[in-house]
């Protein structure tokens, strides 16, 4: 069986891609963490004002350490924001906390990808995590049961990518037409930055699929090959 597949150019691309765009997130992020947001309010206060405003005044809005850190846990039913964030009053922090509530607001509505995000995340975890040694154990040993079955568990984690997406997407709507319609993003440089913070975010999610795509369609392409 071939090791390399005919997308592994493809791969190094978006591997490169990847980086470039993780490097964007960070300068974009660095700098309107910087600036400071028109209302002067914490993320802990967007986020707050955000949820009460959505009838979800039970949620606990928590400080969590590390640098983009930020989550929604639906299983505790908390926003968590890190430590640039939480107590920071910057454009940057107003979006990402924005963004946290828009996931809780999901959760509320009971938003088909995010209940089936959530339902698949541990066996697709544990499933993402075999893949590759299952490929690579196929190819060695030359067992094509095992080869397809590691395609199989690449095409749940595409699966798990192309879920993601709308929910990271829609996600980041909500946050930006909370803050437009109520005015707290204050300015339009404000509005722009906050913008700019969560395109740079959500292109993390794109690369994250497309990497999923590359390397299911190459994996694929090397099961086929070995019948």
């Amino acid at each position: 069986m071939e090791f390399l597949g005919p997308y592994t150019p493809l791969i190094l691309l978006i591997l490169i891609a990847s980086f470039v765009i993780q490097g964007s997130l960070t300068r974009t992020y660095r700098r309107w963490s910087g600036v400071r947001n028109p209302r002067n309010l914490t993320g802990e206060q967007v986020a707050r004002m955000m949820l009460d405003a959505n009838g979800l005044n039970h949620v606990p809005v928590n400080a969590v350490p590390g640098s983009l850190s930020d989550h929604y846990d639906p299983l505790r039913k908390t926003v968590n924001l890190s430590e640039g964030v939480y107590g920071v009053p910057s454009v940057a922090a107003m979006a990402v906390a924005a963004h946290e509530v828009g996931h809780a607001i999901q959760d509320r509505v009971r938003m088909p990808a995010l209940v089936a995000r959530g339902r698949l995340a541990v066996p697709l975890s544990l499933g993402m995590n075999l893949a590759p040694l299952l490929v690579v154990a196929g190819i060695f040993l030359q067992l094509t049961g095992l080869l397809w079955l590691g395609v199989v568990l690449f095409g749940a984690a595409l699966l798990f990518h192309l879920i993601t997406l709308p929910v990271e997407f829609d996600a980041s709507r909500r946050a930006l037409a909370y803050l437009n319609q109520t005015g707290l993003s204050g300015s339009p440089e404000a509005t722009g930055g906050a913008r700019s913070v969560l395109t740079a975010a959500a292109l993390t999610y794109v690369a994250g699929f497309a990497m999923a795509l590359a390397q299911f369609l190459n994996i694929f392409s090397i099961a086929r090959n070995s019948d």
